[in-house]
Protein backbone atom coordinates (compact mmCIF):
# COMPACT_ATOMS: atom_id res chain seq x y z
CA UNK A 1 0.00 0.00 0.00
CA UNK A 2 2.80 2.43 0.88
CA UNK A 3 4.58 1.70 -2.41
CA UNK A 4 1.40 2.36 -4.37
CA UNK A 5 0.91 5.68 -2.59
CA UNK A 6 4.51 6.66 -3.31
CA UNK A 7 4.04 5.77 -6.98
CA UNK A 8 0.89 7.90 -7.09
CA UNK A 9 2.76 10.82 -5.55
CA UNK A 10 5.52 10.46 -8.13
CA UNK A 11 2.96 10.81 -10.90
CA UNK A 12 1.62 14.05 -9.48
CA UNK A 13 3.10 17.41 -8.55
CA UNK A 14 4.71 16.92 -5.14
CA UNK A 15 4.37 20.66 -4.53
CA UNK A 16 0.66 20.81 -5.34
CA UNK A 17 -0.29 21.74 -1.78
CA UNK A 18 2.05 24.75 -1.87
CA UNK A 19 0.95 25.63 -5.40
CA UNK A 20 -2.71 25.71 -4.33
CA UNK A 21 -1.87 27.91 -1.32
CA UNK A 22 -0.90 30.71 -3.75
CA UNK A 23 -4.50 30.97 -4.95
CA UNK A 24 -6.39 31.12 -1.67
CA UNK A 25 -6.95 34.87 -1.94
CA UNK A 26 -8.57 34.50 -5.37
CA UNK A 27 -12.29 34.57 -6.04
CA UNK A 28 -13.13 31.13 -7.40
CA UNK A 29 -16.18 30.31 -9.50
CA UNK A 30 -17.20 26.65 -9.52
CA UNK A 31 -20.12 24.60 -10.81
CA UNK A 32 -22.04 23.57 -7.68
CA UNK A 33 -22.36 23.21 -3.91
CA UNK A 34 -20.08 20.16 -3.63
CA UNK A 35 -17.33 22.05 -5.43
CA UNK A 36 -17.75 24.95 -3.00
CA UNK A 37 -17.53 22.57 -0.02
CA UNK A 38 -14.36 20.95 -1.38
CA UNK A 39 -12.56 24.28 -1.86
CA UNK A 40 -13.75 25.67 1.48
CA UNK A 41 -12.33 22.53 3.15
CA UNK A 42 -8.99 23.44 1.55
CA UNK A 43 -9.13 26.97 2.99
CA UNK A 44 -10.59 29.00 0.13
CA UNK A 45 -12.96 31.69 1.42
CA UNK A 46 -14.41 33.35 -1.65
CA UNK A 47 -15.99 30.55 -3.65
CA UNK A 48 -19.16 30.98 -5.71
CA UNK A 49 -21.28 28.24 -7.27
CA UNK A 50 -22.54 29.22 -10.71
CA UNK A 51 -25.40 26.70 -10.56
CA UNK A 52 -27.93 27.92 -8.00
CA UNK A 53 -31.50 26.74 -7.73
CA UNK A 54 -33.84 29.27 -9.31
CA UNK A 55 -31.09 31.59 -10.56
CA UNK A 56 -30.20 31.83 -14.25
CA UNK A 57 -26.50 31.53 -15.10
CA UNK A 58 -26.43 35.02 -16.62
CA UNK A 59 -27.96 36.47 -13.45
CA UNK A 60 -25.44 34.62 -11.26
CA UNK A 61 -22.56 35.88 -13.42
CA UNK A 62 -23.80 39.44 -12.98
CA UNK A 63 -24.12 38.96 -9.19
CA UNK A 64 -20.57 37.66 -8.93
CA UNK A 65 -19.16 40.37 -11.22
CA UNK A 66 -20.87 43.00 -9.08
CA UNK A 67 -19.39 41.60 -5.83
CA UNK A 68 -15.85 41.22 -7.18
CA UNK A 69 -13.50 44.16 -6.72
CA UNK A 70 -11.44 45.63 -9.56
CA UNK A 71 -8.23 44.26 -8.03
CA UNK A 72 -9.62 40.78 -7.33
CA UNK A 73 -8.39 37.91 -9.44
CA UNK A 74 -11.10 35.46 -10.45
CA UNK A 75 -10.45 31.85 -11.34
CA UNK A 76 -13.13 29.84 -13.13
CA UNK A 77 -12.70 26.32 -11.85
CA UNK A 78 -15.17 24.10 -13.63
CA UNK A 79 -14.62 20.37 -14.06
CA UNK A 80 -12.34 19.15 -16.84
CA UNK A 81 -14.99 17.05 -18.57
CA UNK A 82 -16.78 18.14 -21.77
CA UNK A 83 -19.61 19.97 -19.97
CA UNK A 84 -17.20 21.66 -17.59
CA UNK A 85 -15.01 22.89 -20.44
CA UNK A 86 -18.06 24.25 -22.29
CA UNK A 87 -19.22 26.04 -19.16
CA UNK A 88 -15.70 27.41 -18.63
CA UNK A 89 -15.69 28.92 -22.13
CA UNK A 90 -19.12 30.51 -21.59
CA UNK A 91 -18.17 31.95 -18.20
CA UNK A 92 -14.83 33.21 -19.46
CA UNK A 93 -16.50 35.10 -22.30
CA UNK A 94 -19.18 36.61 -20.05
CA UNK A 95 -16.81 37.67 -17.28
CA UNK A 96 -14.36 39.19 -19.77
CA UNK A 97 -17.16 41.23 -21.33
CA UNK A 98 -17.94 42.57 -17.85
CA UNK A 99 -14.32 43.55 -17.27
CA UNK A 100 -13.62 40.96 -14.56
CA UNK A 101 -9.92 40.20 -14.06
CA UNK A 102 -9.51 36.48 -14.83
CA UNK A 103 -6.58 34.22 -14.02
CA UNK A 104 -6.88 30.58 -15.07
CA UNK A 105 -3.45 29.40 -13.98
CA UNK A 106 -4.90 27.32 -11.10
CA UNK A 107 -6.89 25.36 -13.72
CA UNK A 108 -3.63 24.45 -15.39
CA UNK A 109 -2.00 23.42 -12.11
CA UNK A 110 -4.90 21.11 -11.25
CA UNK A 111 -5.14 19.67 -14.75
CA UNK A 112 -1.43 18.78 -14.71
CA UNK A 113 -1.90 17.16 -11.29
CA UNK A 114 -4.53 14.81 -12.68
CA UNK A 115 -7.57 16.37 -11.00
CA UNK A 116 -10.70 15.85 -13.11
CA UNK A 117 -13.53 17.02 -10.84
CA UNK A 118 -13.34 19.91 -8.39
CA UNK A 119 -15.73 18.32 -5.89
CA UNK A 120 -13.15 15.57 -5.33
CA UNK A 121 -10.18 17.90 -4.88
CA UNK A 122 -10.24 17.88 -1.08
CA UNK A 123 -10.38 14.07 -0.90
CA UNK A 124 -7.64 13.87 -3.53
CA UNK A 125 -5.41 16.19 -1.49
CA UNK A 126 -6.24 14.33 1.71
CA UNK A 127 -5.24 10.95 0.26
CA UNK A 128 -2.25 11.88 -1.86
CA UNK A 129 -0.77 14.77 0.11
CA UNK A 130 -1.83 13.79 3.64
CA UNK A 131 -3.68 16.99 4.48
CA UNK A 132 -6.33 17.20 7.16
Amino acid sequence: MVRILIDIKMKFNLNLKQDIEKYKDYVVVVEGKKDVASLKALGFDRVYAIHSTGVAIREKIEQIAHEVGKRDKVCILTDFDKKGKQLYMLLKKEFQEMGVRLDSSLRGVLLKAGVSHIEGLYQFMKKVYNIN
